[in-house]
């Protein structure tokens, strides 16, 4: 196999997928409250990170470039809240899947799985349903109107590394903006950048696909 699929990094995506539900009981025969309208976003750092939450299924083509200007291509599918699937071109034994708590890296050729938390990898900015991503973006001026760039690093845990997020307006995406790429630097200066294309939103997602084969050999008792 190539130095380029062996020295292959864990990618990191995109989108603040989950919003927390509060609920409360009415007492009986009260009459209940209206619901408030939620306010609308104020800033436009917050009108791209409600865009992000307002995506429920996603499927693209994606191209990861890594520091050295190495290229891979797949394809990555997401559901909220924090599934997401990283699916390589033909001739990369890998694949990346999140089942909404911890991201799964395969390696077919090595028959080796690994898990972290999804709060410990530059993803969980996008992933983790407790993550609140407006607490940590930081919005970086662009050149095009139409571009919206946002840093997102937790200052208490540089470890977890840096997430820059690239929207674009577009009135046919959730929220009118579109998640057009991103760029995660992780603690050990490594960065990768996913450019995608062809996104297609509200796409039915089948059940499986955050699942995975694991290549492990069975121990039989």
């Amino acid at each position: 196999m190539n130095t380029l699929i062996r020295k292959i990094r864990l990618p990191a995506i995109a989108l603040a997928l989950a919003t927390s539900v509060t609920t409360s009981v009415t007492p009986a025969l009260a009459k209940p409250a209206p619901a408030p309208a939620p306010a609308a976003p104020s800033t436009e750092a917050d009108r791209a990170i409600a865009a992000l939450r307002a995506i429920t299924t996603m499927r693209a083509d994606f191209v990861q470039t890594d520091r050295n200007g190495q290229r891979l291509t797949g394809t990555i599918t997401l559901q909220r809240p924090g599934k997401i699937r990283f699916q390589y071109q033909p001739g990369v034994p890998l694949l990346i899947v999140s089942d909404g708590s911890a991201l799964t890296m395969i390696d077919y050729e090595v028959r080796q799985v690994s898990r972290w938390p999804i709060r410990n990898s530059p993803l969980g900015a996008l992933l983790d349903p407790n993550k609140d991503v407006a607490r940590y973006a930081r919005l970086v001026p662009t050149a095009n109107p139409n571009v919206t760039s946002l840093d997102i690093k937790d200052p208490r845990h540089p470890e977890y590394g840096t997430l820059t997020l690239i929207m674009v307006r577009n009135p046919a995406a959730p929220g009118g903006y579109q998640l057009d790429s991103w760029v995660t630097l992780d603690s050990q200066n490594q960065r990768t950048a996913i450019r995608l294309s062809n996104q297609r939103y509200g796409v039915p997602i089948p059940a499986n696909s955050f699942r995975f084969n694991d290549p492990r050999p069975q121990i039989r008792h």
